[in-house]
This record gives structure tokens, sequence and C-alpha cells, in this order.
């Protein structure tokens, strides 16, 4: 899993002639496969429950109390005061007003879980859903924290999951990338957060941006496809001979000539992975479509699927940029629009990819970057302020126990009271669905090994079906 520091095949070479056995051999060989073909599909460290994941990302900050966790006496206290230890991205003590969710709560499948009335159509599928309730991370800044749900780092850029999940098993599909963003603008700190950083380019997520051309500059050059083909084989034929007169920067001059060649097999490809003319009247209006159209999450989660059909490794879903987004200061009658956006359309995904065989071996993952805090500074506040000491996400498929709900906050949705999960133990989580060991998932970047979680993570076993 870290081929960072095998820079030649002069260096296999070397290394294979030192006397090594056969397995030691094979494992070289592997290093070189790898190495020379970084979109390559391997295996786990361990037998994965999920093939891919589908990750939905709510910009913003969407508050707990108003989705995931009911807290009936936070109602029952509504306008009480209490004693906050945080505000404002500062730590103290805070005489603030205790304020309730303005919707109501109501059991939903044979699990009886409770789901705001945000969210009815998340409701009937919340059997195969798994909620973390007592999610927390480092920062209540909207860049740090967007950051830390992505990289792992809150300080500073670091490749991106879907790039670290690129880099550890490949694509499934070397015709389309190995991972997407579908997202009609970037979210707080930016294209960072599908950034591939220090690991190679080829795994940096490729942004699709939900339109008429969601991929510009696909069509090719040449009006004839056979003719490009020649040019293609004569290029390759070209490249090849200059590989094989360089020595020290071969592997680099290799992974640019198989971006070339995922570049063509795009142009087959994509194209019929976005055309969504042949779907069915049934299948659009699961997903709250209207035939036609090319925008909306509806048109993201549907194109994630047929995306994820096709052996795209890692999707990302993003429903809103760094404005008009979930963070509801001034009033969080926001949130119901924000919620009838991509409330149906995720329901439709899950039901979809169940429906197709598909949803057993997708990890559907919701999270935000943070949640909102239950008390204000004026007990009459419309608004919530941010909240990064607890809030909530879920998990769907891809090897967790559906109808199921971890961890619990306090009775007022403050802190976490039992069963909390970090930002690294989400990753190590999904990480581990996909059979991979995220300590050992390395890459040696300026004298150290780096990994998605950093030094810390844990997987969160309770919720492994």
């Amino acid at each position: 899993m870290n081929t960072g520091s095998l820079t030649s095949r002069r260096d296999f070479l070397q290394r294979a002639s030192g006397g090594f056995g056969a397995v030691a051999l094979a494992g070289l060989w592997d290093e070189l496969q790898a190495a020379t073909d970084p979109l390559a599909a391997g295996k786990g460290h361990h037998p994965a429950r999920a093939d891919r994941v589908i990750f939905i990302f709510s910009t913003g900050g969407v508050s707990q109390v108003d989705t995931f966790d009911h807290k009936p006496q936070l109602t029952r206290d509504h306008g009480k005061s209490i004693t906050a230890t945080r505000w404002l991205n500062k730590s103290g003590s805070y005489e603030r007003f205790l304020v309730k969710s303005r919707w109501g709560f109501k059991p939903y499948g044979r699990s009886g879980t409770m789901v705001s009335d945000l969210f009815p159509h998340i409701g009937t599928v919340i059997d195969d859903i798994c909620v973390l309730n007592a999610m927390h991370c480092d920062s209540d800044g909207h860049d740090k924290a967007t950051l830390a749900a992505h990289t792992g780092s809150a300080q500073f850029a670091r490749p991106s999951a879907g790039a670290w999940v690129s880099y550890g098993l490949g694509t499934e599909n070397r015709n389309l990338p190995s991972f997407m963003v579908l997202a009609p603008a970037a979210p707080y700190a930016g294209a960072q957060t599908w950034g591939s950083d220090f690991l190679p380019a080829c795994h940096q997520g490729t942004h699709v941006v939900p339109g008429p051309e969601p991929l510009p500059n696909l069509k090719p050059g040449v009006k004839s496809p056979a003719l490009q083909e020649l040019e293609l084989s004569l290029l390759g034929k070209l490249n090849r001979a200059h590989l094989d007169d360089r020595r020290s920067a071969d592997l680099a001059l290799d992974a640019r000539i198989r971006s070339f060649e995922t570049a063509f097999g795009m142009q087959r490809e994509a194209p019929e992975a976005f055309d969504l003319s042949g779907e069915s009247d049934a299948t659009l209006a699961l997903y709250g479509l209207q035939r036609g159209a090319t925008t909306g999450f509806g048109w993201q989660c549907l194109v994630a699927r047929r995306l994820a059909e096709r052996g795209v490794r890692f999707l990302e879903l993003i429903d809103v940029g760094s404005s008009s987004n979930w963070d509801s200061h001034g009033n969080m009658a926001d949130h119901e629009r924000l919620a009838r956006a991509i409330d149906q359309p995720i329901a439709g995904l899950i039901t979809d990819l169940k429906q197709r065989g598909l949803l057993e071996r997708t990890l559907v993952v919701w999270t935000t970057e943070f949640g909102r805090t239950p008390f204000h500074q004026k007990a009459d506040h419309p608004g919530r302020e941010h909240h990064n000491l607890v809030f909530s996400s879920w998990m769907a498929g891809g090897g967790v126990k559906g109808g199921y709900v971890h961890g619990k906050s306090d009775e007022h949705g403050i802190l976490p009271a039992e069963g909390a999960v970090h930002t690294h133990d989400l990753h190590a989580t999904m990480l581990h669905l996909l059979g991979i060991d995220h300590e050992k998932l390395t890459y040696r970047h300026a004298g150290r090994d780096f990994r998605l979680t950093d030094i810390a993570g844990e997987v969160v076993r309770p919720i492994l079906a």
C-alpha cells in the first residue's frame, strides 16, 4: 500500500537481484505494478464488506437536534438558562437559553428510529441506515471542519478520503476516474476537499458540475474515432520509446501515459454514464426528477448510482457550496428548504441501490462539518450557531447495521453521553469496510509516513453488521 519510496524499474531490478526469495520477489513485483500503474485495481488488507463509497456532504453545519437527534427534554426545557462551555469559536462559561426544535419527530420503520419531519422520505428507508448521534470534531470553523471531514486534518491540506481510497484500491473501470465529485459549487476549503495533495495527481477527484455539459471538452478533436485511435496509438508508441530512454523519471511518465489512456476511455464511456434518457419514468420519479433535467440533487444522486454501477470507486455528492447553505445563524427555517432538496433524492438513491442489489456492497455516508447549538444568547432567537462538540451523521449499506442508532448525546444535545465518534473514527470505519486497515494505508512524504487518520482513529465496531 505504500509505494511512495519506489522510484524506478532500475531500483526494482537492483533490489530483486540481491538474493530475495520468491515471496519477497512477488511482493516487490506487486509494488512495482502499483507504482507503474497507480490506478490498477488492488486488494485491501482484509475481506471487504463494500466495494465503493458514495459520500454525501451537506455544507454549512446541519443541526443535530432538528434532524436525527430527538431531544424531548430540550422541548420541555425550552427557554431555560444553562451554562455553555463554548460559544462563537471560544471556550469559556456563557449563560445561554435552551431553544427547542421547531419540527416534530416521529418513529419510522421496524426499528422505530426517530426522524425529524424535515426528512419524511429518509424516514421511509431508516431501516437501512445507521445513525451516529455522538459525532464530534476538532473545529467549529467552516474551513477547518470541512477540511477535517474530508482529509482528516483541520490544520493543513492533506489528501482527501477519496484520494486515499483511490490510492489504496485503484479503480475497477479504467475508462472512468476512480474518484469523482458531483457538486454545483465547492464547499468551504474549496477544491482541497477533493485534492490529492502529496499523493500522485491521478488520485484527485474529478469535479463534475451538474448541467448540460457536466464534463466539458469530452468530445474528440478529430471527427473519426478510427483516426483518433491511430493518433493515440502512435503517440503511445512515441511516449513508450521515450520511456525506455529515460531512467529516473520513468514512473511519472508512465503514469501520465496511463492518464491519457483513461481520458480516451472517458470519451467513450462518460457520455453514456451521464445520459439519463434510458432511465424509466418510475426511476426518475423515485429521485424526484423531471425527464430531461440536468441539475438538482436528484440528478446528482441518480448519476452517482450510474457511476457506481460502472465501477467508480469513490463518489462524493455536495448539495450546496459555501453560500446559501445549512449555516442557519439567522433563521433555522433555512433548514426546511435545504432538507426538501435532498430528502427524496437520498431516499431514492438508497431504494434504487437496494432494488438493484448494489446497496450491500455500496457504503453510503452522509455527514456535515459540525452541528448547531441547542441554545442561544436570546431565548427567542430563530437561528443557531456553530457546534462541533456533538452532531449527527449516518451510514447505510456496505456492511453497517441498518435501523440502528449508535451513540447518544446528553438530554439537550450539547455533549456526547456515550458512543462518541470522532471524524478520525468515521474515516477508519469507512476504510475498514472497504477492506483497508487505516493504520497500514500510508504514504511516505517529507520523511514521514502519512495516513488519512493521522495518529488516531478507531473502527466503530458496534455498527458493523
